[in-house]
């Protein structure tokens, strides 16, 4: 899971950086870091809700909506999937 997460992250980076046009990433980043983090707010709400009364396609594809907004959020905080990893590994010690 560690290598997908990474590699979305660098796509997200590489949006960042470019900002081609018609892309979710650069329209999100565009709204700024307050509207990135109201929208993963979002996300984690459907994740619950889905979680509770919904089939388990529906919760497992918005648990990976809440995870891309999540790295958008992380990447605009310059906080990387690695960065989380450690943070996790430090804890299990």
């Amino acid at each position: 899971m560690e290598e997908i997460l990474r590699e979305l992250y660098k796509v997200i980076l590489d949006r960042i950086e470019k900002k081609p046009q018609g892309s979710y990433t650069v329209e999100l980043i565009n709204k700024g870091l307050p509207f990135v983090a109201r929208k993963f707010g979002e996300e984690a709400i459907e994740v619950i809700v889905s979680a509770i009364a919904e089939p388990r396609e529906r919760f497992v594809s918005e648990v990976a909506d809440m995870f891309y907004h999540l790295l958008v959020l992380m990447a605009l905080r310059n906080v990387s999937p690695d960065d989380i990893v450690y943070e996790l590994k430090r804890r299990k010690r």
